[in-house]
């Protein structure tokens, strides 16, 4: 029996999805996902992201099967796969989404173009995002984006033509998988389902306090959509996502008032926007993921015997700087915190820890349960300061804590060992005098870690680090040709050229 396979990968659904739709029209089709064992074994991967895509390939089949044909899951090598399939339905075409992914993915799908062309299989892929394949620059590319995102949505068969059962049920071969187990307070729900019911409850109540309320930690948790993780795996199209948002949008202004949630779903739009734009750098050039993506600051940061032991305090949450470590944890423990909060993590690892951001990527990619490659490897450089195109924020901890939480109720959710100590101490702790340590019972170095150091401290070493090698070196070549095939087109402030020796100062920005 022949049949058109759809290649599932990052796009678990079957609304608005191009590939599904193609195959669908040329015969009966043969849905697969492939469980590659080797891509779970990647420092980038986790037990976290895996429950999440369980329960999206679940739902999956789910759809699937509804419409009429459930979904194949194979575990394994993606050729000895294919192979296999072949053999059995001599399927001649393929339909698939592009996928833009850490180099993996990348030298996997190199592989089955190999093979494709060696079987005679022909491979259609298609986009699903503002993403261009092989684009180099950014001429033109927020139009194309809009075009795409403005177009149509594709509709759902109302039955689907099939090759049948698979072997077995996919919920017996998840079942039988042993990729890892974490234990996560308030994980994410994966699926369309779930998926659908965010999104609806986001654009209906909870994005009004989406402008003024995403940067806190305390409020980023309601308000954000919280879609991050289900576009990363595609069980929404983000087609879909900015459709439904412009549309809430248009409702709400044609009723007059409510100009706060009109302007948070404007914001919220743009994020929508600048979710692909990050994407598109990995595909534009996917060396990121390895090195720097300005070359001039390629050894800006070289491994010190030092750095072990600063990295260990980072990834336990003990550099003794609370509202630090209350981020830090709440990430580990829950797979989530707000952007802001993730720039400052990033951040206080690349300045004040000086730690190379190619040590800390797979720490944090881990601990996202929303890991984009495009998105992690590019906001890792740009918080890191390594893009030479982006002012670099070196947050202050003490700051962001002061701004962000400054009753201390975050803090002391996540460092209960803190929970005596009154607000004017829980910002600072190791500044407090040993009887008001002992009286709020809470022991500098015994019950919460001594400070690693002072954190002004280390920012200012961090400058003149930084101020130094921008002095040594000559960076506005190679700053040109970043600029030039990454940055945006859309008219934003951009600090004017400055002089050789004055660029440190303009570079740098102290939040």
């Amino acid at each position: 029996m022949t049949a058109v396979v759809v290649w599932f990968k990052r796009d678990l659904r079957v609304e608005d999805h191009a590939a599904l739709v193609a195959a669908a029209a040329e015969g009966p089709i043969l849905p697969v996902y492939i469980v590659e064992p080797d891509y779970w074994r990647m420092a980038y991967t986790s037990a976290r992201q895996w429950q999440f895509l369980k329960e999206s390939l679940l739902a999956l089949d789910q759809a699937l099967t509804l419409l009429g044909q459930p979904l194949w899951i194979a575990v394994g090598e993606t050729e000895e796969v294919f192979t296999r399939m072949q053999q059995r339905f001599q399927f001649q075409r393929m339909h698939s989404h592009q996928e833009t992914g850490p180099g993996w993915t990348y030298q996997r799908d190199q592989k089955i173009k190999v093979w494709a062309k060696k079987n005679q299989v022909e491979w259609l892929q298609h986009r699903q995002h503002g993403v261009v394949r092989g684009r180099a620059q950014r001429q033109h590319w927020a139009k194309q984006w809009a075009q795409l995102m403005n177009a149509k949505r594709l509709p759902i068969s109302a039955e689907l033509q099939g090759v049948g059962l698979p072997p077995k049920p996919a919920c017996e071969v998840l079942a039988a998988l042993q990729i890892g187990a974490e234990t996560l307070i308030d994980a994410q729900a994966g699926g369309l389902v779930a998926a659908e019911g965010l999104l609806t409850e986001f654009l209906q109540t909870r994005a009004e306090g989406y402008c003024g309320g995403i940067s806190s930690p305390l409020t980023a948790r309601t308000v954000c959509s919280r879609l991050s993780p289900h576009l990363s795996l595609g069980t929404l199209s983000l087609r879909t996502v900015w459709q439904l948002s412009q549309a809430r949008r248009d409702e709400l202004k044609a009723g007059g008032g409510q100009s706060r949630f009109v302007s948070s779903l404007k914001s919220f739009g743009s994020r929508l926007h600048w979710h692909c734009h990050f994407m598109q750098k990995l595909e534009s050039e996917p060396r990121m993921e390895f090195e720097a993506l300005h070359r001039g600051f390629i050894g800006l940061r070289e491994f010190k015997p030092e750095d072990t032991e600063r990295l260990q305090r980072l990834t336990e949450g003990r550099l003794g700087w609370p509202f630090a470590d209350a981020c830090l944890r709440c990430l580990q423990q829950t797979g989530w915190i707000n952007f802001r909060m993730r720039a400052m993590l990033v951040a206080i690892a690349s300045y004040h820890l000086w730690l190379d951001w190619r040590l800390t990527a797979p720490v944090f990619a881990r601990w996202f349960t929303d890991f984009e490659a495009g998105i992690h490897f590019s906001q890792m450089q740009m918080q890191a300061g390594t893009t030479g195109i982006n002012a670099n924020r070196i947050y202050s901890p003490l700051k962001q804590s002061e701004d962000q939480d400054p009753a201390g109720k975050f803090i002391r959710l996540w460092l209960p060992e803190l929970s005596q100590v009154p607000t004017e101490w829980i910002h600072a702790p190791w500044r407090m005098p040993l009887n008001l340590q002992q009286r709020y019972a809470c022991i500098i170095g015994k019950d919460y870690p001594e400070a690693i150091a002072e954190p002004t401290q280390l920012a200012r070493e961090a400058r003149a680090k930084l101020k130094q090698w921008m002095l040594e070196h000559d960076l506005r070549p190679e700053t040109a040709r970043v600029l030039k095939a990454h940055g945006s087109r859309r008219r934003q402030h951009r600090p004017r050229k400055p002089k050789k020796s004055t660029a440190a100062q303009t570079l740098l920005d102290f939040d």
